[in-house]
């Protein structure tokens, strides 16, 4: 991803596995450090122009795999995070 843009990720599009609810209460680990050192559940992310996604995600779910969509792409500043979480 250029340094110009930043993922908007919608933390609340997707349940939290329990196995990573354990590890976060039992571990005393912050919402942010959870999402950046274990992707608590997403497992790969694939980035698509914004007018392919729907099309993306109904091919990949005919093709038996589990897909939604989690977020999206915009411009940021020099003193944002490539990535940020919401929801």
């Amino acid at each position: 991803m250029p340094d110009s843009c930043k993922a908007v990720i919608n933390s609340s599009s997707w349940e939290l596995p329990p196995i990573f609810q354990w590890l976060q209460a039992n571990g005393n680990v912050d919402a942010t450090e959870m999402y950046r050192t274990f992707n608590c559940g997403v497992g790969m992310v694939v980035c698509v122009p914004q007018d392919q996604a729907d099309a993306a995600v109904n091919k990949l779910n005919e093709l038996g795999e589990q897909a939604w969509l989690i977020g999206l792409i915009e411009d940021k500043s020099d003193d944002e995070e490539a990535v940020e979480l919401r929801g």
